[in-house]
């Protein structure tokens, strides 16, 4: 067992990546996450938001989340890649131009080492603000 000298979670790998703690805000979550992917994980916030500048952040999930009267989007840092979390629906709606990604049931993996689908997130983005903000 390893045990984190922070804050004394015990894992039964060595190193295991965890938070210390819950990020009350989004700023702390990309504060938190590894350098190399925070420039990833600021962009895609920056489309997010200026694809729906009326949704609120916030954390849900301990996850950034973009809120309208409920949970519209979130994305998450992973090991391997970016995730983005629309919900089923828009993962179907959008199915054809996610087939170059690794996509579940209202999940997208973005691989760290490809590019932002800058425009297709934003469309996302908007799809979901006006489908789960009724």
């Amino acid at each position: 067992m390893w045990k984190c000298p922070k804050c004394g979670r015990e894992f039964s790998r060595q190193e295991q990546q965890h938070y210390c703690g819950k990020p009350q805000t989004v700023d702390e979550y990309i504060d938190a996450q590894d350098a190399s992917v925070r420039p990833k994980l600021r962009e895609v916030r920056a489309i997010i938001r200026a694809a729906i500048p009326e949704a609120q952040e916030r954390m849900s999930w301990s996850m950034p989340t973009f809120w309208r009267g409920r949970n519209i989007i979130h994305f998450a840092a992973s090991k391997r890649h970016l995730g983005l979390y629309p919900g089923g629906e828009a993962t179907t709606v959008f199915a054809d131009a996610l087939k170059d990604y690794d996509v579940s049931k209202g999940t997208i993996r973005i691989l760290w080492d490809r590019e932002l689908p800058v425009e297709l997130i934003r469309k996302i983005a908007k799809w979901c603000y006006e489908e789960y903000r009724k």
